[in-house]
């Protein structure tokens, strides 16, 4: 090797390392959905920046893992932003800014490009084609893997502090990192007190309680009919304007399914104030109203007048809830339509459209968990999700006050906050 090469060595190691040193590092909190695309779209934007995301657990995308069932609900196929933001029941003013910089049309864009194609199911909900949430799992760690995106697990994070233009961020178990830019992506709490080392940001906290759960009717006989669905029913909040229409699913501990999904989410503080305890009026024939039916009852007494009630249902439902309006209403199985008495008719009809349940408490899904309340929205810039408070410091996911009903909207939240904060190397 020549001599002055030998000697240029260290002028070019020492460049070399001044590179690296000065090269900036963006840190995110959390490796869920937002995180891991605010971190893979950063990276891909400006190769120069040091991404590293911070996890508390030991797997990544965990909620993406579980949703819709494993498959995967990626977003909803709704292309008009006025009618997508009356699916959040907290910051639909606030999405409204931030979907005119991306939107659902975006999301499928961006998924396609990179080999992911998504289909909608009638409902509007989108899936990848392979109904797998592995694809989406496996295209975003492919692109974390492609522009050297960092990973640390099991990494609980206990503090951050901000100190010139430097953020430091300690973990559990005493490890010191250093960046320059700090995006918060570690999801919603169930609880206030777990805000704690984000307060001391000096950002205000809306009280989170749970969203999107299901109504328990303990030891109610209609649980024995666990797995039962109906595709239209309208349920109810008694003593409320709460009230909401869709597939209705009867379950071991009692109604879940889309609707109960849904109104939990609009009623999700007030409920908390009842403290999960409260009736609830069950429409199983959907938009059809007592009158409607005392209308047209003549017409199913003459139209099926020979058959037997048990065995002649006009109205779609399943044969087993059939029959257990049957039973409720004292309707002997044998009886004919003819022959249906006043007052067990006036029951039958009182069951079908107005069905009161006592609910008490909820069952939350651990995994699909996902809450109402977080960081104050306009404390955030929605151009940016950048911190009007503290530069630097950006939030994207459920860490904001902002959630949708079940459906791809949450979803569909963290790819547009994730995408924008991921804009800020172009600051």
């Amino acid at each position: 090797m020549h001599d002055w090469i030998i000697q240029l060595q260290p002028f070019f190691l020492k460049e070399l390392l001044n590179i690296v040193w000065m090269a900036k590092q963006l840190i995110i909190i959390g490796g869920g959905a937002a995180g891991v695309f605010c971190a893979v779209n950063a990276a891909r934007i400006d190769p120069s920046l040091k991404v590293l995301v911070l996890e508390k657990s030991n797997k990544l995308l965990s909620k993406v893992k579980v949703s819709g069932g494993g498959r995967c609900n990626v977003t909803h196929a709704c292309f008009d932003i006025p009618a997508l933001i009356k699916k959040y029941p907290r910051g639909g003013r606030f999405v409204n800014k931030t979907f005119h910089k991306f939107f659902t049309s975006d999301t499928i864009q961006w998924f396609e490009e990179r080999g992911v194609q998504l289909h909608a199911e009638a409902d509007g909900r989108m899936f990848p084609v392979t109904n797998d949430s592995q694809t989406i799992i496996d295209c975003l760690l492919k692109e974390a893997t492609k522009y050297k995106v960092s990973f640390e697990l099991n990494c609980d994070v206990k503090s951050i502090h901000k100190s010139d233009a430097l953020f430091k961020i300690q973990s559990s178990n005493g490890v010191t990192w250093h960046a320059d830019s700090l995006c918060i992506a570690c999801g919603g709490f169930p609880k206030s007190s777990m805000f704690e080392w984000l307060k001391v940001l000096g950002h205000q906290i809306n009280e989170p309680v749970p969203s999107l759960f299901t109504f328990n009717i303990p030891k109610h006989p209609i649980t024995e009919l666990m797995g039962l669905s109906v595709p239209n029913a309208m349920v109810k909040i008694a003593g409320t304007k709460l009230q909401e229409q869709g597939p209705l699913l009867i379950t071991h501990w009692g109604l879940s399914g889309p609707v109960v999904l849904r109104l939990s989410a609009w009623g999700a503080r007030e409920l908390a104030t009842k403290q999960y305890s409260f009736s609830i009026l069950v429409n199983w024939l959907g938009n059809i109203v007592e009158q409607d039916l005392r209308t047209d009852w003549p017409l199913y007494r003459d139209q099926y007048s020979s058959q037997k009630i048990a065995n002649k249902n006009p109205f779609g439902l399943p044969g087993r809830l059939w029959n257990y309006f049957l039973q409720q209403s004292a309707i002997v199985e044998d009886t004919r339509w003819a022959e249906l008495k006043s007052k067990e008719q006036n029951k039958l009809m009182q069951l079908l459209t107005a069905h009161t349940f006592l609910v008490q408490g909820k069952t939350t899904f651990k995994e699909e968990f996902v809450t109402c309340g977080g960081i104050v929205t306009n404390e955030v810039d929605p151009q940016t999700m950048e911190s009007k408070i503290i530069p630097g410091l950006y939030f994207v996911g459920e860490v904001l006050d902002v959630d949708g009903v079940t459906g791809g909207f949450n979803f569909q939240h963290a790819w547009t906050s994730g995408w924008i904060a991921a804009q800020l190397s172009k600051k």
